[in-house]
């Protein structure tokens, strides 16, 4: 079983590894246990998606992308939304990562869905935003939506993270999925 990092270990990688990039406030977004991710921006479905065994068969969900109101604000009706976080995450090979919601967002009867952050990972995040509330749910950009825990592995990994949402490539999918919007 690996170790978890602790808010020590974490301003230390940031600060000699860039271990996360781009934060906005690191005193604000560096807690106890965890690395706090940022909105960037919100998405809706607007197609269905597909996955099959193997990657020749994945077809992401096409989304349109929300506008905040004059001061940053989304008003969210009840429903499911693809969100893109602010933040890089550099995950070395001898490190893994999980999120969890804010507690905040669960008050306020909204959840977020991640996948797993792999060894070797290096990108920025997306996520599903879940809005439970049937009376919706008001963020603002930029704010603090989940909290991603980094784990030390017992060993490093031969070989990390290297699929389509890898650095580049994923910018580079991440541009050309939104070009036909």
């Amino acid at each position: 079983m690996g170790t978890f990092l602790a808010q020590e270990e974490l301003i230390n990688l940031i600060q000699t590894q860039k271990l996360v990039e781009c934060l906005i406030d690191m005193d604000a977004q560096v807690q106890i246990n965890g690395v706090e991710l940022s909105l960037c921006a919100i998405e809706t479905f607007v197609e269905h998606g597909t996955l099959g065994f193997y990657n020749q068969d994945r077809i992401l969900a096409k989304t349109n992308a929300l506008e905040p109101d004059s001061e940053g604000w989304f008003l969210l009706e009840s429903g499911q939304y693809k969100i893109i976080f602010n933040e890089i995450v550099h995950i070395p090979k001898d490190m893994m990562a999980i999120a969890r919601p804010r507690s905040s967002l669960l008050r306020c009867g909204v959840s977020v869905e991640t996948a797993v952050w792999d060894s070797g990972y290096s990108g920025r995040s997306e996520a599903l935003l879940l809005v439970h509330n049937p009376y919706g749910f008001r963020v603002k950009k930029n704010a603090r939506l989940i909290q991603l825990l980094f784990f030390r592995l017992p060993e490093m990994v031969d070989q990390g993270y290297a699929g389509v949402y890898q650095g580049e490539n994923m910018e580079h999918f991440y541009h050309e999925e939104h070009e036909e919007h």
